[in-house]
């Protein structure tokens, strides 16, 4: 059947019409997908600016941050170190206590603390627990009255020494060695030392025929054992021989001067050092810079200080 021309015309409008309308349905849907792609990018593109910039301000506040050393001492080694009730004369807190610690030790660990800019925490340990913690990373040096041994620099490194030491006897007034002008005049002692020291170990084996004890655990326990007449004397260095003499005054410290007269030590057995972990070379040169500007006359202007200041008894 043939259709009119004016039917033809409406037939073609009318697909016309419907064309467009499915091309506007498809072209709405592929706008509403690249604008809803565009807002996701923008999102995430201000998530992650959000989340650079936390990042940012974290690692800020991080760099900001000081330093903690951790710093280990027995704080029961006068005057090296010492437990007190307060801070008084510039004590520091003792990590996970209610006491304080001071003493020479702690002033040098201060004064180390302030030169580099650091904050300072007290860990308190018994003495034979220095060193593992120190190769265990529980703290970051020992600053605690420790000669330079060949023994103990297999297990740690050493700082310069923060002070230079000598050995000391120290016996009871009116004993029949306090005249001894010589290690050779105190043979047949009864005498005894703190453990792991080089006063234990390699000075009381060299006074002939002497009657060496068990070492004590402590330097305190060394003293108690001399005022309580258990041993004739004790062998020391000259620091906590100092502070002995003002804890206790019927003590006596006999110095023999050096040479063949006196027991025979190296200078690094007796000169006391920092230590820290093996390897551990940033933070052994920043302490080392700031002792190598101290003077052998700084280090005794110090100890005297903390010897006048130390408890009497401890």
């Amino acid at each position: 059947m043939k259709m009119s021309t004016k039917k033809v015309l409406g037939l073609i409008l009318a697909g016309v019409l419907a064309a467009g309308s499915l091309t506007a349905c498809g072209g709405g849907g592929t706008a509403a997908t690249a604008a809803d792609t565009k807002a996701e990018a923008t999102t995430a593109a201000g998530d992650a600016k959000a989340e650079g910039d936390a990042a940012a301000d974290t690692t800020g506040a991080d760099s900001g941050e000081k330093k903690t050393l951790r710093v280990a001492m027995e704080c029961a080694y006068a005057p090296y170190n010492w437990t007190q009730p307060d801070d008084s004369n510039g004590a520091v807190a003792i990590a996970d206590s209610n006491e304080f610690a001071y003493g020479y030790d702690v002033m040098m660990a201060k004064k180390i603390c302030e030169e580099l800019g650091y904050d300072l925490e007290i860990v308190r340990l018994d003495w034979d627990s220095l060193i593992p913690a120190v190769t265990t990373g529980q703290v970051d040096c020992v600053i605690a009255g420790q000669s330079i041994t060949s023994e103990r620099l297999q297990a740690v490194d050493f700082t310069e020494p923060y002070y230079y030491a000598t050995i000391v006897t120290l016996v009871k007034e009116g004993s029949k060695y306090a005249d001894a002008k010589s290690v050779a005049d105190l043979a047949g002692a009864t005498c005894t030392s703190q453990q792991s020291t080089i006063w234990y170990n390699t000075c009381l084996p060299q006074i002939q025929d002497a009657n060496i004890l068990a070492a004590t655990a402590s330097a305190p326990d060394m003293l108690m054992s001399l005022n309580a007449d258990k041993c004739d004397l004790v062998v020391t260095d000259q620091p906590t021989g100092k502070g002995a003499l003002i804890a206790y005054p019927n003590f006596k410290m006999i110095e023999f001067g050096g040479g063949d007269a006196d027991f025979q030590v190296t200078d690094e057995d007796i000169n006391i050092g920092i230590s820290l972990k093996k390897g551990n070379t940033e933070l052994k040169d920043a302490i080392n810079s700031v002792l190598t500007k101290m003077t052998k006359d700084d280090f005794s202007k110090m100890m005297d200080e903390a010897i006048s200041v130390q408890p009497l008894a401890n």
